[in-house]
């Protein structure tokens, strides 16, 4: 290697030394020759990680929680109060360390009088925003499963909610471990179909920052390259209409798998872990503009003669459902899926709308 090669190869190394894997990680080469945008992201995530985690911060897919006034909170009713510890997790660009995420955990443990708290996949706010990035989504699921699994006050179970992309990660640790065990999952406007477009980086929308680049890279033919789902956390959940029947898709799309449209995978043992929870509530943004569809945050998916078909099939007539690949359809006729919405953007929910959803399911 020349010494630049070098260089860049132990930055890429020590790199992904801090996102944990079971994964074979790809050389600096590689990724250097599939996605040289993407590397060079990899690459500031060790040289200057609190820039990019700003840069992350800004950028037009940043999902930065809302800020709450706690002294706007009344006392918790003992009839709406809470018996189990609840779990929060972010979006993308945010972090458990910032002020609007840590103000909606103090407004959910207040509003039920019980412990909460936010899991990060990182330690501190700059490897904890770059990993919304940088961590795929079944190293974040890993990741947040090692963080409940050692928290003592979590280990009798809790309720969970999630913000944006934060939701794929409760989902994740349901399907795959789901131990301690998710009581009440209540997810506000999650990418729970995946998404068919990123409306803030589309090609109508000017390119702002390298945060965008490296998504308008990636996100066409390489959307599905195995070296790019090892990385992206948004590439696993890209969920291109046109190409979902591919062998690309199909074979190496993390969200493919999750929602069981793999071929020859055994999906008993995750739907099994998905029927132990008690209720799913899925809420949508009603003017959502982060998330295409905004249905897909109920499961709703784009429909069979998309380009010309634009209207989003319904949840219960989706494939997922009808087939019930990961157990959606038995969560539906058992009575445990709930639907809410709210007048809004993505994750701009008020601090009264998010305290009824927690008195009304999560006790």
């Amino acid at each position: 290697l020349t010494p630049h090669g070098c260089d860049r190869f132990w930055l890429m190394m020590l790199a992904l030394s801090l996102f944990p894997t079971t994964y074979s990680p790809p050389s600096s080469h590689e990724l250097a020759a599939v996605a040289p945008t993407l590397l060079a992201l990899v690459e500031r995530a060790v040289s200057e990680p609190e820039a990019l985690a700003a840069e992350l911060s800004e950028s037009p897919l940043a999902a930065i929680a809302p800020t709450f006034a706690l002294p706007d909170v009344a006392p918790t009713d003992p009839a709406a109060a809470g018996d189990l510890p609840i779990v929060v997790t972010h979006g993308m660009g945010d972090s458990c360390f910032n002020p609007g995420m840590q103000s909606v955990v103090a407004l959910a443990g207040k509003t039920l009088g019980v412990e909460a708290v936010c899991v990060p996949t990182g330690d501190n706010q700059a490897s904890d925003t770059i990993n919304g990035f940088l961590m795929n989504m079944d190293k974040s699921v890993e990741a947040f499963a090692k963080r409940v699994q050692s928290d003592k006050r979590l280990s009798g179970g809790f309720d969970a909610f999630g913000l944006s992309q934060g939701n794929n990660i409760i989902r994740g640790y349901i399907a795959a471990y789901n131990d301690p065990p998710v009581r009440n999952f209540l997810s506000i406007c999650g990418i729970n179909a995946g998404v068919a477009a990123f409306p803030h980086c589309a090609p109508s929308t000017p390119v702002l920052g390298s945060i965008c680049e490296a998504l308008t890279e990636v996100l066409g033919k390489l959307a599905y390259n195995p070296i790019v789902q090892d990385i992206l956390f948004q590439a696993n959940y890209f969920r291109d209409p046109t190409r979902r029947n591919s062998s690309e898709y199909l074979s190496h799309s993390r969200l493919a798998l999750w929602n069981g449209e793999r071929p020859g995978v055994d999906m008993s043992a995750r739907k099994a872990r998905w029927a132990k929870v008690e209720r799913f509530v899925w809420v949508e943004g009603s003017r959502d503009s982060m998330v295409w569809p905004r249905q897909g945050e109920q499961w709703g998916d784009v429909p069979s003669g998309y380009p010309k078909q634009l209207s989003p099939v319904p949840y219960n007539e989706t494939r997922w459902y009808t087939e019930d690949t990961f157990g959606l359809q038995t969560a539906g006729k058992a009575g445990k899926n709930f639907f809410e919405s709210f007048d809004g953007d993505h994750i701009r929910f008020t601090s009264a709308e998010l305290q009824g959803w927690l008195k009304k399911y999560f006790k």
